[in-house]
């Protein structure tokens, strides 16, 4: 990313808004949304095998894993607004397991791009899909959207939920409610 570009955009935004971006709270604010911005879409830079980092194992382990309650960043594509929430993850493995930190990284890598949710939700499942060829894999993700809480719409209670599932998941409804009551329980 090209800092100086971003920082001359968000410039002239502060301009077109009527802004004096030379007032002391504004002096950098344009240099700083530039490096917000690097940060919060980073997942363009990501390589999903660096960042799995060689974390696949063979083990003969054939019931469900479950991460749950990760947290998530993201920018909407339509709005560049801030979406959040959690994402739910569940495979059963076929003879491979991973690192269970790799989850979150997996998260990461999508939500920190321009995304829409259900794009974001069925990456993440394709992603674990494509490394573990699990019997199968689950992916549950309850967003926030921002450009629904604070403009348009305004519903600021209203919670989108996009799911994708793959193999055991989504061809057994046994498999997929156990992992949704899984999910659905409290913590310990």
């Amino acid at each position: 990313m090209n800092l100086e570009k971003v920082s001359s955009s968000v410039e002239t935004i502060l301009d077109e808004i009527g802004e004096d971006r030379n007032r002391q709270g504004l002096a950098r604010t344009p240099e700083r949304v530039a490096k917000s911005y690097q940060f919060l879409t980073k997942g363009y830079n990501e390589n999903i095998e660096e960042v799995l980092n060689g974390a696949i194992f063979n083990e003969k382990y054939d019931q469900m894993v479950i991460v749950k309650d990760i947290d998530f960043y993201s920018l909407c594509e339509h709005h560049i607004i801030p979406f959040y929430g959690k994402v739910h993850v569940a495979y059963i493995p076929d003879g491979k397991i991973v690192g269970l930190s790799k989850i979150p990284r997996i998260v990461d890598v999508f939500s920190r791009r321009l995304q829409v949710q259900e794009r974001m939700t069925r990456q993440i499942a394709d992603t674990i899909d494509k490394y573990l060829t699990p019997e199968g894999v689950a992916v549950v993700v309850e967003g926030y959207h921002m450009c629904m809480m604070m403009r348009g719409v305004q519903k600021q209670n209203s919670i989108t939920t996009t799911s994708a599932m793959h193999g055991c998941f989504k061809d057994d409804a046994r498999t997929r409610s156990e992992f949704i009551n899984l999910i659905a329980q409290k913590r310990i």
